[in-house]
């Protein structure tokens, strides 16, 4: 369940709820493509901006639509107290893995992110991934905090930010960290301009912001690197260098919904205020690198 392609959707904002038809549709949209598995309620899904309410709908609105795919949730925030439940109210929503990251507003210490995991771990009964994502966290995790937190009993992966870019750097990396994980717990890639590297370096699955709302353009990546194909799964992404220009540029929460909007899956529009979404001249550099890849 946790390998191969994870398509992380967007939950679309519609005024001050979510857009439950559009975000059916993505859902539904990733759910008849060739992902492994859907996620909600990750970055991408903007969960740090919706209330316990809106989680709940949204937990609802994905599990009635992933059909066979395996169901990844968020359930991060500030407090373990919050984490908790929603780690109870994904579960009894069919949540089969749950996505923590170690949400703060004051710094977090190594020893509050273990206390995190493992009281987290102690109250579940699905996999656990371990969502690294410094950018919006701001904690870093050291090789030392993996591999005591992989050690509990339900964590089934970690989602790393990234790998080097150099082909042979980024498999030390990988080959590193499998030498103090255990077998059982994947790694993931996240950073889909990351992923033809990290896959090729020997990651077993990738988190990606992209694939819920363009499916076909990332599968390839996964399958070439599934076949031990690493010329082909670089071309695939490189084939996208359009579409990472633009994450590197602008984020690719802001990319990813302005194509979204562009390609009338959701309204325009469709992120929690006070993320404003691309306008004028950044819109138009999204509707260039489109045509480029031919999704107008």
């Amino acid at each position: 369940m946790l390998t191969g392609l994870s398509a992380f959707s967007l939950t679309p904002i519609d005024g001050d709820g979510v857009d439950k038809a559009a975000f059916a549709g993505l859902v539904n949209r990733a759910a008849v493509s060739e992902v492994d598995s859907i996620a909600v309620l990750g970055s991408t899904g903007s969960y740090a901006y919706l209330n316990p309410e809106e989680r709940a709908e949204v937990a609802q609105i994905a599990a009635q639509n992933v059909g066979e795919k395996p169901l990844i949730m968020g359930i991060g925030a500030l407090r373990t107290r919050d984490v908790l439940k929603n780690a109870e109210s994904a579960q009894a929503a069919g949540a089969n893995a749950l996505l923590l990251a170690p949400v703060s507003y004051q710094v977090l210490t190594n020893d509050d992110v273990f206390g995190l995991f493992s009281d987290v771990n102690e109250a579940v009964s699905v996999p656990v991934i371990v969502y690294d994502n410094p950018t919006t966290t701001h904690f870093t995790f050291t090789d030392e905090l993996y591999a005591s937190i992989a050690a509990l009993k339900n964590v089934g992966s970690i989602k790393i930010p990234g790998v080097p870019e150099d082909p042979a750097q980024a498999k030390a990396r990988i080959d590193h960290l499998r030498g103090i994980l255990p077998e059982d717990v994947t790694l993931g890639v996240s950073g889909d301009m990351f992923a033809a590297t990290g896959l090729n370096a020997g990651c077993d699955a990738w988190y990606s912001s992209m694939a819920a709302t363009l499916p076909d353009l990332a599968v390839p990546i996964v399958r070439a690197a599934a076949q031990g194909d690493v010329e082909g799964a670089v071309k695939a992404s490189q084939r996208l260098q359009p579409l990472w220009d633009l994450n590197a540029r602008f984020g690719s929460l802001r990319v990813i919904a302005a194509i979204a909007e562009e390609l009338d899956l959701v309204s325009s529009p469709c992120l929690p205020l006070p993320i404003r979404g691309l306008q004028c001249d950044d819109r138009e550099a999204v509707r260039r690198a489109m045509q480029k890849l031919g999704l107008l």
